[in-house]
């Protein structure tokens, strides 16, 4: 993106003017209207330059560029690409084993992370697939509060696959284990600041029953 035009640069005879509150200040000369930026300390910014007359603002573009540079700083660091966690499992998986990938897929899609999981056929496994098919479909039950069925499952040779989407984005869900960690930080120096207190009270109290 091009810079916009600011101060001397602004070559039209007239410019639109734009208070540094984004008050309409109305169309003036751009003498006037840069002797009003100089009076304010501030920057005519041409933030229109197609408009008849353009369009100037009154602003700090040095603070104007820094605030901008930060919203795309943050913009990039919140657009996070979805990772794709793989979890495998056997056709007949015990119950305890099968609540253990159950854990991991709850915790990849509360963390906005695709899954792809993949039930593994061994021998004579391969000639019943329903019995995979129906564990996909339970896992999908399982966990239908966070997560969809993206890709439904299919056999790939010995495999047979299933993709879960997260129902939360993953800068959605990043944000909220962030203001949790923060939460729960906050309880954790709350009673760690009422244990230090209690022992003060303690010796009033032996004074009385003395």
């Amino acid at each position: 993106m091009s810079e916009p035009r600011i101060n001397d640069r602004i070559r039209v005879p007239e410019v639109r003017l734009v208070g540094p509150n984004g008050e309409q200040v109305g169309i003036v000369r751009v003498e006037d209207a840069l002797r009003l930026a100089a009076e304010a300390d501030l920057d005519l910014v041409e933030v229109a330059p197609m408009a008849k007359p353009p369009v100037a603002k009154l602003m700090d573009y040095g603070k104007y560029k820094y605030e901008a540079a930060m919203k795309a700083r943050e913009a990039r660091k919140n657009q996070v690409n979805t990772v794709i966690k793989e979890i495998k499992l056997r056709p007949k998986i015990d119950p305890h084993d099968y609540g253990t990938k159950k854990g991991h897929v709850v915790r990849f899609l509360k963390g906005g992370d695709k899954v792809k999981v993949t039930i593994m056929f061994r021998g004579r496994e391969q000639s019943r697939p329903e019995l995979g098919f129906r564990l996909l479909q339970r896992l999908a039950e399982d966990v239908v509060e966070l997560g969809t069925v993206e890709s439904q499952p299919k056999q790939d040779g010995r495999n047979m696959v299933m993709v879960l989407a997260p129902t939360k984005k993953k800068a959605q869900a990043m944000a909220e284990q962030k203001a949790e960690r923060k939460r729960r930080d906050e309880a954790a120096r709350g009673a760690e600041g009422t244990e230090a207190a209690e022992p003060a009270e303690q010796p009033s109290e032996t004074a009385d029953a003395g």
